[in-house]
């Protein structure tokens, strides 16, 4: 089917070497939003499943988020970010409307001598979709190392009288680094899906807005503001995700009993929860984080990923489902064999003419 993609057989895979994350230090409490929005936070726990965000500071922008991210996951692997080929950054949110973020993220990072381009992908769908992006560059052998950077200030889109995306969402950032590695491990079959119907479900339209008293009211990003319809959100979450993990797991010969993690979109905690329900998923497999961080747009799935590492929950040869979904409507959900330090070295020098 068009959009869908199943990685070919290979002398080498791709494999996510590490995850980098960078959340901003500014928490804002449900309590903090209570006078600002006009709402509770046992309203918000009960139907978001949030109990804090976090909120960049006025000085910090989607490149600064993004090259912590890069930094953190170099420090990782244990190398400079000048040994990073390619920057691919994952946002909705660029510093400028030209030349691509990514750059801004190559030059604070470090990463000198790196290309680098950004991925609009519909913001929330970025995990997977801009992860398929640079996958691709490493498996036809363009570059060696390639930093998939997810990195959003979503909280500049909001207007703070709009309640519904005003309690979901949270900044933040992570990297997927990708390098070689042995066949039969990394990432595996990937699906893409997209749904037009729902393009206005989920959006950042321009809209002029203004105040009661007639003048104009603007977003960090000008007229620009986002917007959602939250019961169409999970029932599209809930009612279309499942199954869409469920093509993906027949399309790479596996199961649901198969996969150690579900590393899922962090939409909303009772979404997560619902879309594992349908699926007969135990939630003991799967890491949550979105109580604490909110709707992080792209960077939620890497970050659940790091976050799994941290605790201990993925150890190499397990089987991850990627998944994200949201505005456009659009799916992406990918499996992943999970690598350790020796499915890399087994492709040590086999770079041939890549950077």
């Amino acid at each position: 089917m068009r959009n869908d993609s199943e990685k070919p057989e290979t002398l080498h895979g791709v494999g996510i070497r590490t995850v980098g994350a960078y959340l901003p230090e500014r928490e804002v409490k449900n309590t903090d939003l209570e006078d600002v929005l006009l709402t509770r936070d046992d309203w918000i726990r009960e139907n978001i499943g949030v109990e804090v965000r976090r909120m960049a500071a006025e000085d910090e922008w989607t490149s600064d988020l993004g090259a912590h991210a890069l930094r953190d996951a170099c420090a990782r692997a244990g190398i400079d970010p000048a040994e990073v080929d390619l920057v691919v950054c994952g946002t909705y949110t660029p510093d400028n409307m030209a030349p691509p973020t990514a750059m801004l993220i190559i030059e604070k990072a470090g990463a000198t001598g790196a290309t680098g381009f950004d991925v609009n992908s519909g913001a929330c769908p970025g995990g997977v979709f801009a992860l398929d992006v640079g996958a691709r560059y490493i498996a036809s052998g363009a570059y060696r190392r390639v930093a998939v950077v997810m990195a959003d200030v979503s909280t500049r889109t909001l207007d703070w009288k709009d309640v519904g995306p005003a309690v979901i969402f949270g900044d933040g950032a992570a990297c997927y680094l990708l390098e070689r590695c042995a066949p039969g491990t990394g990432i595996g079959t990937t699906l893409l899906r997209s749904d037009p119907s729902g393009y206005r479900t989920v959006w950042v339209p321009r809209q002029k807005r203004k105040r009661r008293d007639g003048t104009p009211r603007t977003s960090g990003f000008g007229d620009n503001f986002a917007q959602l319809d939250g019961a169409a959100v999970r029932s599209f979450a809930v009612g279309r995700v499942p199954d869409f993990v469920r093509e993906l797991l027949a399309a790479a010969g596996h199961s649901t009993s198969d996969i150690d993690l579900f590393a899922l979109h962090q939409a909303n905690l009772h979404i997560v929860h619902g879309i594992l329900e349908e699926l007969g998923v135990p939630r003991d497999r799967t890491v949550t984080n979105v109580e604490r961080y909110g709707n992080t747009s792209g960077a939620s799935v890497p970050l659940v990923l790091r976050e799994a590492l941290d605790l201990g929950r993925l150890s190499p040869g397990d089987l991850v489902v990627l998944a994200a979904f949201g505005s456009g409507l659009s799916m992406g959900a990918t499996v992943v064999r999970w690598c350790g330090p020796e499915d890399f070295a087994a492709t040590a020098g086999t770079a041939g003419g890549v950077r």
